[in-house]
């Protein structure tokens, strides 16, 4: 019996036989590339926070064992800076829990870490931008005060504005500010230049990125504010 193929049945069998097999393959494919995907985003965030100790990652050959050998240890606490975990922070959806309404149920990741025979800690931070989320890490040096390095990134900000808060000029001015004045959380604030605040260290704001230079100093209040406890003891 000669195949009809200019028939509907046709048509309709030949096109559902070759989604069947497009659908097959793209879920083989998916599922063989899982794996390496899930790796490169953890290498994403290790890079991330190494960025914030201020490593320079394009002379860094393999930022997955910088990583290894600077992280001494990934805690997890609570707002009361009572311990969760002595270690795991990095599987920490940070997202996650700052969705949560109560500060007390969230679990609060840092990391721990050696460079030059200091130590230093590391703590994430999420926040909203213009146009979409913005995330980093800030550095803080021994003395829980000082910071050491930041890194920030973003989702959709718009280049040459919002997006500058991704470009080490911009993240190089927080080196050096303190979140602390006489002992008691201050945080710092992103100003228009010239501007100054006389109760906290500050940083120049983005020229034309006004919001997303305000989500930042939002970020970084709202993110360090949570470890409060664990920054004084």
């Amino acid at each position: 019996m000669k195949l009809n193929t200019n028939s509907n049945v046709y048509t309709i069998v030949y096109a559902s036989v070759i989604v069947i097999i497009v659908a097959f393959l793209l879920a083989f494919v998916s599922g063989a590339l899982s794996d390496r995907q899930t790796e490169n985003v953890r290498l994403d965030k290790k890079k991330q926070i190494l960025s914030a100790l201020n490593v320079d990652l394009a002379a860094c050959a393999d930022p997955a064992a910088k990583y290894d050998e600077l992280v001494k240890a990934d805690p997890i606490i609570n707002s009361e800076a009572v311990v969760l975990a002595e270690n795991g922070g990095f599987e920490v959806d940070v997202k996650a829990e700052n969705a949560k309404d109560s500060l007390q149920d969230r679990r609060l990741p840092y990391y721990r870490c050696e460079k030059d025979g200091e130590t230093k800690y590391v703590f994430p931070l999420r926040g909203a931008g213009l146009w979409g989320p913005i995330w980093g890490y800030i550095a803080l040096n021994d003395d829980m005060s000082t910071v050491y390095g930041v890194y920030f990134s973003h989702e959709g900000e718009t280049p040459g504005l919002g997006a500058e808060i991704a470009t080490p000029k911009f993240q190089a001015q927080f080196a050096g500010k303190s979140i602390k004045r006489d002992g008691v959380l201050t945080y710092i604030s992103v100003l228009k230049a010239g501007q100054s605040d006389e109760n906290a260290d500050h940083v120049d704001a983005i020229s034309g990125g006004t919001m997303t230079s305000r989500g930042v100093e939002a970020m970084l209040r709202d993110g360090i504010s949570q470890y409060e406890k664990f920054l004084n003891k």
